[in-house]
């Protein structure tokens, strides 16, 4: 059974089992992390993200979940003009933190860049559930928010979906329209599409 060890400067750590292979052993920086560092870790269903330099993991998210984003990602590729992106799980690089959204919309003509630059991005939206309830609601907006990201869509409601939708304003997001049930609601940004919050579960 091989493990993961989380190191510090002082040589202890924590240690994780990640599968049946040799150990695979690798020290925490010594200052800040940074985005190279995330690539130091498993595939193994969590998110490794960083904020402000600070590491956050977050645990494999269920079938439903992944169920819905699924489902936002076909409604928006389905009515995307030519040129522009919509991506899974597609890292932004917003100075000393590195932000995986659920989904992420990239406008025409965008670098292609691993991590994104918040210039590119048009729009991002996150699938609520019990361990992110707070990240998604607080913490990530901010920083989407002071990154200049025009528009932030956060999903709650496992069994029936509704649809917050954020507009970018001078202190921040302003709440600017939630969606939900049955009946096919046409938004105006990034681009024009009807969405179906029900349709998505």
């Amino acid at each position: 059974m091989s493990t993961l060890t989380l190191r510090g400067d002082g040589g202890g750590g924590a240690v994780v089992v990640i599968g049946h292979s040799s150990p695979v052993r690798w020290a925490a920086p010594e200052g800040p992390w940074t985005e190279p560092d995330l690539h130091l870790f498993p595939q193994d269903g969590h998110r490794y993200e960083i904020v402000d330099g600070s590491l956050h993991v977050t645990p494999p998210l269920d079938d439903a979940h992944e169920t819905v984003v699924q489902a936002l990602i076909a409604t928006l590729r389905a009515a995307a003009p030519e040129g522009w992106w919509v991506c899974d799980r597609l890292g932004i690089a917003l100075g000393t933190s590195s932000l995986i959204p659920d989904v992420t919309v990239l406008r025409p003509r965008s670098s292609g860049a691993i991590w994104a630059d918040p210039a590119d991005v048009a729009l991002v939206i996150e699938v609520e559930n019990a361990s992110s309830r707070h990240y998604d609601r607080l913490l990530k907006p901010a920083l989407y928010a002071d990154a200049g990201i025009p528009g932030y869509w956060r999903i709650t409601g496992e069994h029936e979906p509704e649809l917050h939708m954020y507009e970018l304003g001078s202190g921040g997001y302003l709440s600017a329209k939630t969606v939900q049930g049955a009946d096919p609601v046409k938004v105006d940004a990034p681009f024009p599409v009807r969405v179906t919050p029900s349709s998505w579960v």
